[in-house]
């Protein structure tokens, strides 16, 4: 909430709505987002501030049906067979994989985020080497928030989802990624075909002041 006592100007009120009302959008009108949109977006998301400004992070957008299709349908396989393996209820299993397919395949595009380490600083030792891979996902993640906000600034819904974690090779595979690629998330792209409601916490469960 915004201190009402500070008297916000437009432009800060302007600020907090893109912070506050974005959302994570799960379901996407039939309508396709231009290139221009997509180009926008991108940019916003690359001049998010990196570790040494070596900016790591790489993106490939995927608009064809046929590789929206595809890279659900891959990555699907991989989810059931590990619910499979958990022994997860099959009904659970089916439910589970067919949102997922729904989320992908309704998008009008999606960006999938991924860290590429060529041109970060490389270490001898596990301990610093460990560091700078964490400096470069941190600094991907960075680029994501631009973009989620950039989406949301432009009209547009979106929701991040980390399912490319869990399946890098798969997600690298179908889409024909460079093998310096190393996939950390999937953005859908679209616009909104539903509205969310989301509180946060009180700030004083989540911050320490020193």
């Amino acid at each position: 909430m915004i201190d009402q006592h500070l008297d916000p100007t437009d432009g800060e009120r302007d600020f907090w709505r893109l912070i506050r009302d974005r959302r994570s959008v799960r379901r996407y009108q039939p309508r396709p987002v231009s290139r221009w949109l997509l180009e926008r977006i991108l940019t916003a998301a690359m001049w998010a501030p990196s570790a040494h400004n070596r900016q790591p992070w790489r993106f490939c957008v995927v608009e064809t049906a046929t590789q929206k299709l595809a890279l659900s349908e891959a990555m699907g396989s991989r989810w059931r067979q590990d619910l499979t393996n958990d022994k997860a209820d099959p009904e659970f299993i089916q439910l589970r994989v067919a949102v997922s397919h729904a989320r992908l395949t309704g998008a009008a595009a999606l960006v999938v985020a991924a860290v590429c380490m060529d041109d970060m600083d490389d270490y001898p030792d596990p301990s610093r080497a460990e560091a700078e891979w964490l400096m470069a996902v941190q600094s991907t993640a960075l680029a994501c928030q631009n973009l989620l906000l950039a989406a949301h600034h432009y009209g547009l819904g979106a929701c991040w989802m980390c399912a490319p974690l869990f399946v890098p090779d798969t997600v690298r595979g179908i889409l024909s990624l460079p093998s310096t690629w190393h996939p950390q998330a999937l953005i859908t792209l679209g616009y909104p075909a539903e509205e969310k409601e989301k509180e946060r916490v009180p700030m004083g469960e989540r911050v320490l002041w020193r």
